[in-house]
């Protein structure tokens, strides 16, 4: 199968798409029967209220959903009422305008869910910007975007009762193949022609990826009771694949190696390239099963893995040198990490078997992995602050609108001159990096969507057809909203064309000032996101920086403990863990939003780069040791020798938290002994571990001591 079938396969398969079928004729349904009754305009109307309940119904689970929908349907009559009552004042509009735009953009203090709430009110404060309605055709309009609005919540809700178990498999499978493609990563640093360099810096990135990922199937399984109270069936099955597949991502992590030392050896060998593509038919293999957990069908091992382990046996033994005992030492040790991988591939294949035995566990311990949300009046107030980037964002958001709202009215009056303020509403994002992207994305797939849309129109003059179109590029769009913007935007164009051809608009008329009203639009909101109280990500880089120091000395913690022969819970080491795949995770991304940024406003991105690279090589090591013996319940011998440089290595991570910031509260380290005579026999490659543990802790202390002198110096 080659890549272009696979990716179609993923497509409509994914998530994405069933939520784009869904919004699609959900909207659509409406207009086209109330308009073949001869009612378009009662129909569009509706259709209008079912595309804002459609912007709140986010991957999530149905508890959420459904709440954050119902919060729109009691906010869109509000806005609805108040909007066409001031409607006929210009200066009401525009007090109107600026006061909920800054309210709605504040939602965002209680997450995505409640910001895509105001960004509904929002989207029919400004399609009804234009529309003077006497005030029995306004109680009509709310009734009817009301009623569009309860229509699609019902839609989305049966759905969710036809099939309640597709939002968790469409997630834990994309979840999956994130975690194959991390492989095929890791696969890379076994081949002689790539750069390491270059290699971290994508197994960084696809870090980011793989967290997103896992965050959403946490939402989704460890908040939604009926998974988890499960005891056999469908949802426990997910629940416990999902538990496998983070410890398969743990052991693909912890399989640290000095992979330059190991070129050096072993490339001539050509035994390192056996050992990637082995790697990469294991990425395929839990790729398959991703899609077969996804799309919600039957799996069947594709290659046979056990065979190439053992032919990957005789060429190591092959190796061997009686001159040099312990040369292919390292070369076993990734023998058996790749058989440990195989044996975790054969556990995840479990969730294939109805008839497999289902581990019972404390269903209270996992709502300590997901976080919850508040929605108190307090966190309100603590952020209004220019210190809050939620508050500078609303302000942002306030003057760009209020600064739209006149170009619209007074600069460029136009039919759709709400054009403007909608691209800005979309267009301006708490971070510059993200309004940038959009805004190149906006623009081109405006462009080329216009050409498009006009070469339709131009040869299909059949109103059935148009239909068909409408349809079919409505669906395009709303499929690729949240996975590429630029696709999303190119097919949105033509619908929007072909909808107002259908209403008698002239389509080269509304092709220019759609484009006009774009991209001043989006000029707007990028000269809103550069000039107005930017907050640039290397000005935030120290709070993600504390973040992964904090819980990489919590990793640390752990690892202390059990060499120290105390007890460890697993369920302490998984939050552990968990913390610092996400702080890892969050300070990658905002590394890569900076890359985005304005070169003047990147600050030593070079030792930024390492001290994520350095504590990614930590976490690695910590996870190897502790991980280890966890699963085969021995302890280490305790030896006071075997502490020491974990001690090291917490005081030199304390010490770079103390660097970032000097009012660091103390956190607990390793005990000075073990209390066991030092006589007691030790693994020596768990000394050498130990003592590499200690010194990628130094390695990190300087980097950080750089970035700070660096960022000090700039701030002088």
């Amino acid at each position: 199968m080659n890549d272009h079938t696979r990716n179609f396969q993923y497509f409509f398969s994914s998530q994405d798409f069933s939520d784009g079928l869904r919004t699609t004729l959900s909207i659509l349904i409406p207009g086209v029967a109330l308009g073949l009754l001869g009612h378009l305009d009662q129909g569009l109307t509706v259709s209008l209220g079912a595309l804002c309940i459609s912007i709140i119904d986010s991957p999530g689970p149905v508890v959420h959903k459904r709440n954050g929908m119902l919060a729109g349907i009691a906010l869109l009559p509000l806005v609805a009422l108040l909007t066409g009552v001031v409607q006929p004042y210009l200066w009401l509009l525009g007090l109107e305008v600026v006061v909920l735009s800054f309210v709605f953009t504040l939602f965002l203090v209680y997450g995505n869910r409640a910001a895509s709430v105001g960004t509904a009110g929002l989207l029919l404060l400004i399609l009804m910007m234009d529309r003077h309605l006497p005030f029995l055709q306004l109680l009509q309009y709310t009734g009817l975007v009301t009623a569009g609005g309860i229509w699609y919540m019902l839609i989305s809700l049966l759905t969710y009762q036809i099939r309640p178990y597709r939002p968790a498999q469409q997630a834990l499978g994309e979840c999956i193949r994130s975690i194959a493609d991390f492989l095929r990563l890791k696969a890379e640093f076994y081949r002689t022609g790539t750069s390491l360099e270059e290699d971290y810096r994508r197994l960084v990135a696809q870090q980011v990826t793989v967290n997103e990922k896992q965050d959403a199937v946490r939402e989704l399984l460890f908040k939604t009771r009926q998974m988890i109270k499960e005891s056999t069936g469908n949802g426990r099955r997910l629940v416990l694949t999902f538990v496998d597949v983070i410890d398969l991502y743990e052991h693909i992590t912890v399989t640290y190696y000095d992979y330059a030392a190991i070129r050096a050896r072993f490339g001539p060998s050509g035994v390192l390239e056996a050992i990637a593509e082995l790697a990469e038919l294991m990425a395929a293999e839990l790729e398959n099963m991703g899609y077969a957990i996804q799309a919600n069908h039957g799996f069947r091992p594709g290659v046979n893995l056990t065979a190439g382990l053992e032919q990957l046996k005789l060429r190591i033994d092959a190796l061997e040198d009686p001159a040099q005992p312990g040369h292919t030492l390292v070369l076993k040790k990734i023998l058996v990490n790749l058989r440990n991988l195989n044996q975790r591939l054969q556990d995840i294949q479990a969730y294939f078997d109805a008839s497999a035995p289902t581990r019972l566990g404390n269903d209270l311990e996992f709502g300590r992995f997901v976080g919850h949300q508040s929605f108190g009046l307090e966190q309100l107030r603590d952020h209004l602050t220019l210190n809050s980037g939620v508050f500078r964002h609303a302000v942002r958001m306030t003057l760009a609108c209020l600064v739209g709202f006149l170009v619209a009215k007074v600069v460029l009056p136009g039919h759709h001159s709400y054009w403007i303020l909608m691209t800005i509403t979309y267009m301006l994002k708490p971070a510059f990096s993200l309004t940038k992207q959009r805004n190149v994305q906006r623009v081109l797939g405006t462009l080329v969507g216009g050409v498009v849309g006009s070469v339709v129109l131009w040869l299909v003059h059949d109103k059935v057809a148009l239909v068909v179109l409408l349809g079919l590029f409505m669906l395009v769009s709303f499929s690729f909203t949240r996975s590429n913007y630029i696709v999303a935007v190119t097919f949105m164009t033509p619908f929007v064309l072909i909808l107002f051809s259908l209403m008698g608009l002239r389509y080269l008329q509304v092709v220019e000032e759609r484009v006009i009203d774009t991209v001043t639009g989006c000029l707007l909101a990028f000269g809103a996101a550069y000039l107005l109280f930017p907050r640039w990500e290397s000005d935030q880089l120290q709070d993600y920086m504390k973040q992964v120091l904090r819980a990489n000395l919590r990793y640390l913690q752990t690892l202390a403990e059990a060499l120290n022969g105390s007890p460890v819970a697993v369920v302490d080491y998984k939050l552990a863990r968990k913390e610092v795949y996400v702080s890892s995770a969050n300070l990658a991304a905002a590394f890569q939003r900076m890359m985005s940024e304005p070169r003047g406003k990147q600050h030593r991105p070079n030792e930024v780069h390492e001290f994520v690279v350095l504590n990614h090589i930590l976490s690695s090591n910590v996870a190897s040791i502790t991980s280890a013996m966890l699963s085969s319940g021995r302890q280490a011998p305790q030896v006071a020798s075997l502490l020491k440089p974990v001690r090291h290595a917490q005081h030199a991570l304390t010490r770079s938290l103390r660097t970032l910031d000097p009012q660091e509260a103390e956190l607990p380290t390793a005990p000075e002994s073990a209390g066991v005579p030092a006589e007691a026999p030790v693994d020596p490659q768990l000394v050498e571990q130990l003592d590499f543990i200690q010194k990628v802790s130094s390695d990190i202390r300087k980097v950080t001591e750089e970035t700070l002198t660096s960022e000090t110096s700039s701030a002088r």
